[in-house]
């Protein structure tokens, strides 16, 4: 889905008031299952999630956390849910043979970097992990299922969004109010600038938590070309956009598609031929090249995640290798 406007805007939009009741119930709900105990998995657990829905740079956050972690002596392997696949797992992701309808996106990502396991089941999943050797699990997108104990849990979080207008869904971007979810982090991870992200890091500050600032950069010889129509169905497709443009690439259109949009053949022939007609090129983000139909290729610029203070977040992660 694509966030709406009035997500972004104040909290009393009428649009953000009317459906008020609703968010009040989701939100509840939510806080309520967050609150359940859960189980010890074999090793430690790390969990990255959102505060709100969309995305917000967890995939590019996990690959930087496993790579620390494996720097620290300990093995990671990727927990996944395995949003918009079909299987229903454990099972350990190959991207040579699976499909992102198969096992979802991110993972298809994830796996190129170290044992990814998808399983709706994060018990059975936090097994299979142990049972592929990870000596800590990184848990994508958990921070709402309680069924797993967290060992250390970040929110990671967009600095140019925050956390929209704080009312829950469907009257804002929260999964669950803001207050009931702090309790449940030990940290918050701040990627890019912005006075959105400037307020949720104050109140990260105020609650004595850590904030870990970071931004996304262009992979080292990424080269999109000059001249380029750019298309991606991410949570914050204008996060890409920015990162396209800081290359020094002309982006002649951009093209926002839904998150997770699984992409047809009609859509990137409409695509290829709005790109002609412009004489650009076409790119995209690496989650979207990997929902392209077969048989279409596109390029990707690929980005990874840096740490302002790389001390500081090996510092608080550091202990997880110890477990």
């Amino acid at each position: 889905m694509r966030p709406p406007r009035f997500w972004s805007a104040a909290p009393d939009h009428p649009a953000a008031r009317l459906l008020a009741p609703l968010g009040s119930a989701y939100g509840a709900l939510t806080a309520a299952r967050m609150d359940r105990a859960g189980a010890r998995a074999p090793c430690p657990v790390l969990c990255l999630g959102n505060f709100t829905l969309g995305g917000a740079g967890k995939t590019p956050t996990a690959l930087a956390l496993a790579a620390l972690l494996r720097d620290l002596g300990a093995e990671p392997a990727f927990l996944s849910r395995g949003y918009g696949g079909r299987l229903a797992g454990p099972v350990r992701v190959d991207p040579a043979r699976h499909r992102a309808r198969d096992v979802g996106d991110e993972p298809l990502l994830l796996a190129r970097h170290a044992p990814t396991l998808v399983a709706r089941d994060r018990v059975a999943g936090a097994l299979a992990c142990a049972a592929a050797g990870a000596r800590v699990i990184v848990m994508d997108d958990g921070l709402q299922n309680p069924s797993l104990i967290k060992d250390l849990a970040l929110a990671v979080v967009d600095a140019a969004s925050g956390n929209g207008n704080g009312r829950p869904f469907p009257a804002g971007p929260l999964r669950a109010p803001l207050p009931r979810q702090w309790p449940h982090v030990a940290g918050v991870v701040l990627v890019g600038e912005g006075r959105a992200g400037e307020a949720v890091a104050a109140e990260a500050r105020v609650r004595g938590l850590p904030v870990h600032r970071a931004r996304l950069v262009p992979e080292a010889g990424a080269s999109p070309g000059r001249r380029v129509l750019a298309f991606a169905g991410i949570g914050r497709p204008e996060k890409f956009f920015d990162t396209l443009r800081a290359t020094g690439a002309e982006i002649v259109a951009t093209r926002a598609f839904p998150d997770h949009h699984p992409y047809t053949a009609r859509d990137l022939a409409a695509l290829a031929a709005e790109a002609a007609r412009r004489g650009a090129g076409l790119v995209t983000t690496e989650k979207d090249a990997v929902r392209l139909p077969a048989g279409h290729e596109v390029p990707t610029l690929p980005v990874r995640l840096i740490f302002a203070d790389a001390a500081a977040i090996r510092a608080q992660v550091a202990p997880l290798c110890r477990g």
